[in-house]
């Protein structure tokens, strides 16, 4: 029997704005040490900013089961089959490369199914659950 309460979209596009907000923040921050810097190459600036766009969503949501977003708001994504578990780091890079992918269209089946899932969630079989 399933008594989980799973949060609704509002409670998810907060974490994502908080998460948006964030990411800028990190990127200035970035962009503001490298100008003080002389001489960084390129190639470093972009690895920097790949890592920071790309890697900040799934590698907190693999680790710590959710961004910073997620921890604000109480919320987590865990292993739809075992809700103890954060889900994998690759499934964590797909489940972020799709709703990056879809944007807010990600979330139309959110309260069209019993455990809140938008389609990102379906896919890699993950779910978002209010952290215990």
């Amino acid at each position: 029997m399933d008594n989980q309460n799973y949060p609704g979209v509002s409670t998810r596009v907060k974490a994502v704005v908080t998460d948006s907000i964030i990411l800028v923040v990190f990127m200035v921050g970035v962009a503001t040490l490298f100008e003080s810097i002389k001489n960084v190459p390129d190639v470093a600036r972009i690895i920097a900013f790949v890592f920071i766009f790309l890697l900040y969503d799934p590698l907190l949501t693999s680790i710590l089961g959710g961004t910073i977003g997620h921890m604000i708001f109480g919320i987590r994504v865990k292993r739809e089959t075992n809700q103890n578990k954060n889900i994998l780091f690759p499934l964590a890079v797909i489940r972020y490369v799709i709703k990056v992918s879809l944007g807010w269209i990600s979330l139309l089946t959110v309260s069209g199914n019993k455990k809140a899932k938008a389609i990102h969630d379906i896919l890699v079989k993950s779910v978002v659950i209010y952290k215990e």
